[in-house]
């Protein structure tokens, strides 16, 4: 991994990020069936190499004491055949000193591995099959909002517990999946 970060000027800090991974091992999952087009039902299969270059930068903008811009993109290829761009935008807005609302939204989008074909479209001259889902072509989009409290004399007035912050997201994704994200987070001293 390899970051470079440069404060521009007082509001303005870029950050450009670059990875290199390389995995060697067992990649396919063993529970994945894959179904053929002649209805054989077989083990998922994929190469026991994978090359990746995930490539980002981010790029955060202070607009005075209230607002901060946090933007991100990646650009991720692999030598499976996949390829995907991340684009994503969050805004705090700090309501008072203790109180903060943050409105975000993530888009994702990639191209399917060379590996994967749907639900009985593989055939049996293929060396590597998969019929997993998150190798194949989508994009996905989640927005969320976060609310951080966070008092100078502790939450509900217990000194220890000086950060309160509760999240909700939805995802969706092309292919029909979706879900609901709710978290809590708790800081204490």
């Amino acid at each position: 991994s390899l970051s470079y970060s440069q404060i521009i000027n007082k509001n303005m800090q870029l950050m450009f990020l670059a990875d290199v991974v390389q995995q060697t091992g067992y990649l396919s999952l063993p529970f994945h069936r894959v179904y053929f087009e002649d209805g054989s039902v077989h083990q998922e299969n994929l190469p026991d190499k994978r090359f990746k270059i995930p490539l980002g930068m981010r790029f955060n903008y202070f607009a005075g004491d209230k607002f901060i811009f946090k933007t991100y993109y990646r650009f991720y290829t692999d030598d499976w055949g996949l390829t995907a761009h991340t684009a994503s935008l969050e805004i705090p807005i700090k309501l008072s000193a203790f109180l903060s609302v943050s409105p975000s939204y993530r888009f994702y989008k990639q191209t399917a591995a060379d590996y994967f074909k749907p639900y009985e479209a593989h055939s049996g001259s293929e060396e590597f099959y998969t019929s997993n889902y998150d190798l194949g072509n989508f994009t996905s989009h989640f927005p969320g909002l976060n609310i951080r409290f966070s008092p100078v004399n502790g939450v509900f007035g217990i000194k220890r517990l000086n950060m309160v912050e509760l999240r909700y997201g939805h995802y969706t994704r092309s292919n029909s999946l979706q879900s609901n994200i709710i978290s809590l987070n708790l800081r204490f001293k």
